[in-house]
């Protein structure tokens, strides 16, 4: 690509998911649907966990915070993308795209992180229930979430600054349906290669201390719940760390699938769709999964509705 073809921008065009009138209104319906139940679930989470003094558990003070962490990673994404989804100016500042990644590369990887957290802490109190709480401490716990959102910070950082080194584009049209990096960096006219392997470093190396940490876990808990004498007790261990395995392996796969490989240097359709799930349906899902089928929740529910009336 020529020098000539390269220039400074001012704004992006996101292309979003789909061009086609037709499936526009159906589209904005459905995300609009979504993202409602994301706001609610994930925010009334978090409120009932703070005012239930039953909820006030390490298990629970976790959930609260992957709670305001899906709310907010949705909040950076769906709602631009509503309203490109039924308006035609797609458009999309320069400083709007730098903070659009910025706030969202914080909010997934401190997920990330959360998520292995939440796997240790089940490791603790099912293996270790008569020393849960003397080892899962408040200040222990401040620690483990303040570090979450610290690594997510500088890894974010380190991404944004690479990326405000890139001064021209080939053009101001993003294939996609946010300001995610490996777009980004694939209409930059300047050699990117350092973002770009810098970018499959730390996804790789974050994505597998997580998963070592939740694997390694959760196979302690199922030794654990394979040696339990009531079958009850089993059953109900199973299906909870299912239910969770379920939502971490679909979070962690799109990652992988999109971040820990070679960058190819185009956007595939998949990787827009397979996008979708974990910043669109996993942060509505999570807290049906991890809270909702829980009998504390509802127990606490059900007391701060009699509560109230």
């Amino acid at each position: 690509m020529g020098e000539q073809n390269c220039t400074t921008v001012m704004e992006f065009v996101l292309l979003g998911l789909a061009d086609v009138p037709e499936l526009r209104l159906l589209l904005f319906l459905v995300f609009l649907l979504i993202y409602g139940v994301t706001v609610l679930a994930n925010l009334g989470m978090a409120a009932l966990i703070q005012v239930s003094s039953q909820l006030h558990t390490p298990m629970y003070f976790f959930l609260s915070h992957l709670a305001f962490v899906d709310f907010c990673y949705s909040s950076v994404i769906v709602p631009k993308m509503l309203a490109n989804t039924i308006n035609d100016d797609k458009t999309i500042s320069f400083p709007a795209c730098r903070i659009q990644f910025f706030l969202f590369c914080t909010c997934v990887v401190t997920e990330v992180f959360l998520l292995a957290v939440m796997a240790y802490d089940r490791f603790v109190a099912i293996c270790n229930p008569l020393l849960y709480m003397v080892i899962m401490s408040r200040k222990l716990q401040a620690e483990l979430v303040s570090l979450c959102y610290l690594c997510a910070s500088v890894c974010s950082l380190i991404h944004l600054c690479l990326a405000m080194e890139v001064q021209s584009y080939k053009s101001n049209v993003i294939n996609h349906f946010f300001c995610d990096l490996p777009p980004l960096l694939s209409i930059a006219c300047s050699d990117v290669t350092v973002n770009e392997v810098l970018l499959f470093i730390v996804a790789t190396f974050n994505e597998t201390l997580t998963v070592a940490i939740i694997l390694t876990s959760y196979l302690l808990i199922l030794i654990t719940i394979l040696r339990m004498r009531s079958a009850e007790g089993r059953r109900k261990a199973f299906s909870t760390c299912a239910s969770h395995l379920a939502a971490i392996t679909v979070f962690h796969g799109t990652i992988l699938s999109i971040y820990c490989r070679p960058a190819s240097g185009d956007i595939q359709e998949a990787d827009k769709v397979a996008t979708v799930f974990y910043t669109v349906v996993i942060p509505m899902l999570n807290p049906l999964i991890y809270s909702l089928r829980n009998k504390d929740v509802k127990e606490a529910l059900r007391k701060c509705v009699s509560s109230r009336i």
